[in-house]
């Protein structure tokens, strides 16, 4: 197609005007065939009234000032609103007001949300399997008697004050991190590495996490410690076969003294009771010879009395009496002492009245 196709044509016989001084482009003071014309379509602007540019200006700034004006706390948050770079005021959760940007501005940390950070260790993949890199420049401590130990230590914490966490730290992480390793080193420093090890934990725990608040409270943090856990203990990778071997040499001991205790406990209450049982039977046996003693007594003395009152005859009852207990069995016969009187029929000695057979 023709260039000249595309714009409207003047006719076959219309001489070109263009090029130098009225000459065609093709030859000299001829006229030749005509170049290409562009025409400029003309665009013509609605006219606005000054009333409509007003009205898209406000439009404008309703679209820019209302989405600042509003903002919204989670329930796990805390607004806090600046003015001019300024701390105002903290807001709680719901939906609040305040003054477009750059007249405030507002910020909302999760004050509930419980961060944690490592000392000793990283994670560097959740997993699974989590993979963990440790960390010896943070882990090797210097205990109070001159030795080593390897310690992993979580430090959990949340914030208490919103605006104190914003303004007046800038690197938090690291702030507890350090203050963590500080606190730890300080501890275990003033224990021996048996109390490291073993029964001490519990107690490094607890001075752990106060020291830590006191700290961090001392800076103006707004950090709050929520736990510190020890998570792993022992004496460094080129000692651990020798403390295994002392580890399990007292642990013997223990359970041995623990065995000998129970002994103790079980051998002790038993002879205590036979102890016991030894001086009651005593005391019995004093109380029945006293007793019998007294019987004894009693008894010469009522003796006494009857002899006084017929002697003669107290002594035979009496030596008759002592035949028939040492002579049970035998038949006994008692003879006067005048003669031609025969046997004393009267004194049955031998013989139950009720049983003359004397069978029993």
């Amino acid at each position: 197609m023709a260039w000249d196709d595309l714009h409207d044509s003047k006719g076959p016989d219309e001489p070109y005007k263009g090029g130098s001084g009225g000459q065609g482009g093709g030859g000299a003071g001829g006229g030749g065939p005509r170049g290409p014309q562009m025409e400029i379509p003309q665009i013509k602007l609605p006219k606005f009234k000054p009333s409509t540019f007003m009205g898209l200006g406000i439009l404008l700034l309703a679209i820019w000032i209302l989405p600042g004006v509003f903002y919204f706390v989670a329930p796990d948050e805390e607004g806090v609103v600046v003015l001019f770079g300024k701390y105002n005021r903290t807001t709680q959760p719901g939906l609040h007001f305040k003054f477009p940007s750059p007249i405030e501005h507002v910020s909302t940390p999760k004050v509930r949300q419980v961060r944690r950070t490592e000392i000793g260790f990283r994670i560097t993949s959740q997993g699974p399997p989590q993979k963990v890199r440790d960390v010896p420049a943070e882990s090797l401590i210097l205990t109070g008697d001159q030795n080593i130990v390897d310690m992993d230590l979580v430090i959990q914490y949340n914030i208490k004050d919103p605006a104190a966490y914003l303004f007046n730290v800038r690197k938090r992480r690291k702030l507890v991190r350090d203050s963590a390793e500080t606190v730890l080193r300080g501890i275990v420093g003033e224990k021996k590495i048996d109390e490291s090890l073993t029964t001490g934990k519990a107690e490094i725990q607890i001075l752990i996490k106060d020291q830590m608040q006191s700290l961090l409270d001392s800076y103006e943090s707004g950090i709050k410690i929520v736990a510190a856990q020890l998570q792993d203990v022992h004496p460094p990778a080129q000692v651990v076969a020798a403390f295994k071997d002392v580890v399990s040499a007292r642990e013997d001991k223990e359970r041995m003294i623990n065995e000998a205790q129970g002994y103790r406990n079980a051998v002790i209450p038993e002879a205590r009771g036979k102890a016991e049982q030894i001086i009651r039977e005593a005391e019995a046996y004093k109380e029945e010879k006293i007793k019998r003693a007294q019987g004894d007594v009693d008894r010469f003395l009522a003796q006494y009395d009857e002899y006084r009152k017929a002697p003669e005859i107290t002594r035979k009852r009496i030596y008759l009496e002592t035949m028939e207990e040492i002579l049970p069995q035998m038949d006994k016969f008692v003879l006067g002492s005048r003669q031609g009187n025969g046997v004393l029929p009267i004194l049955p000695l031998g013989k139950n009245p009720l049983n003359p057979s004397g069978s029993k």
